[in-house]
């Protein structure tokens, strides 16, 4: 069974969740959010949808929706911010983490999380990402994003862009490329994954004219990590790198921060593109945009990330998602 989990109340998570299951889906599938809010929107999306707790017998017809109920302390209305909701939200996330733990779920996809009322709420929760590592007690975890173009990953995710550089050490950098370059062997099936990295600053630091880590920190990382047997090309003008000429021939780019490599992914893959974290000790997938509170509740929600993430998650169990 995989686990759902629709993100933040007010936003287009709930949305997403509905519209998906007006369709037969791929997998046995469960929803760790409150059923009332869930029925809720339904019915103000205008979209029938049949509610159970069987968590035995998950449905997988069209119009049912089997939810493991975490209820939430007051009534949602859409587009509205409610801190006294995020109790709730968190709560559901961590039942559904713990439920991948232990074997109860096979994978999760997670619908996106409000950031800032988390942190209003006193939950020093920065993002998905950095939650799931600390609740499966993980060392650390790779962020990438995955189109149907490219896979993007990256070295550093939610810092502010003063903090990037302070934080890009080569211990860092060494550890996450080689959390992608294992999951790209064990869950994409590419046995010499060949992976590009980006340099930090412009033109790949100019030999040290445009700063100095690439030659204090990237380029002996790549180095020592292409004399262990890795196919890694690096450090690499970042706005040369993502040209055909290189991707052509590459299976994934480590970028070094946030907007470095996602800005690019999702102008060329937007609604079709799929959060993934890698290093965890379960599948986890999500959707590759923010909350939309201005479209919340008005059925106007595109639900094609969603539903690739979805998707994903079930290739992902299934090994059908690898690539020889």
């Amino acid at each position: 069974m995989i686990a759902i989990t629709p993100g933040e109340p007010a936003g287009i998570g709930p949305d997403l969740v509905i519209q998906a299951v007006q369709r037969d889906r791929p997998a046995c599938m469960i929803t760790v959010a409150d059923a009332n809010m869930l029925q809720q929107r339904a019915a103000m999306l205008g979209l029938l949808l049949d509610i159970n707790e069987r968590l035995d017998a998950p449905s997988k017809q069209a119009g049912h929706l089997t939810v493991l109920h975490i209820p939430l302390a007051e009534k949602v209305v859409p587009g509205s911010l409610n801190v006294a909701n995020a109790s709730g939200t968190l709560r559901a996330l961590d039942r559904a983490i713990q439920g991948c733990m232990s074997g109860e779920f096979a994978a999760l996809v997670t619908g996106p999380m409000q950031k800032s009322v988390m942190m209003q709420a006193g939950y020093d929760f920065t993002g998905h990402t950095e939650h799931l590592a600390k609740q499966a007690r993980v060392e650390d975890v790779v962020m990438m994003l995955a189109s149907d173009v490219m896979r993007v990953a990256l070295a550093t995710t939610h810092l502010p862009l003063q903090a990037v550089s302070a934080h890009l050490t080569e211990v860092l950098l060494e550890r996450r490329l080689r959390i992608l370059h294992k999951a790209l062997q064990s869950q994409f099936g590419l046995r010499d994954p060949r992976i590009l990295v980006c340099g930090l600053n412009p033109h790949a630091g100019e030999s040290g004219h445009m700063g100095r880590e690439e030659i204090d920190v990237i380029e002996p990382v790549c180095e020592r990590l292409r004399a262990s047997g890795m196919t890694i090309q690096g450090p690499l003008p970042a706005d040369t790198l993502f040209t055909s000429k290189y991707l052509e021939s590459a299976d994934a780019v480590m970028a070094m921060f946030h907007d470095q490599g996602l800005p690019v992914l999702k102008y060329s893959g937007f609604g079709r593109a799929v959060n993934i974290t890698l290093g965890l000790p379960f599948i986890r997938t999500s959707v590759d945009h923010g909350t939309a509170l201005d479209l919340a509740g008005r059925g106007d929600a595109d639900s094609g990330s969603f539903a690739a993430a979805m998707a994903a998650a079930a290739d992902l169990v299934t090994g059908s998602h690898a690539t020889a």
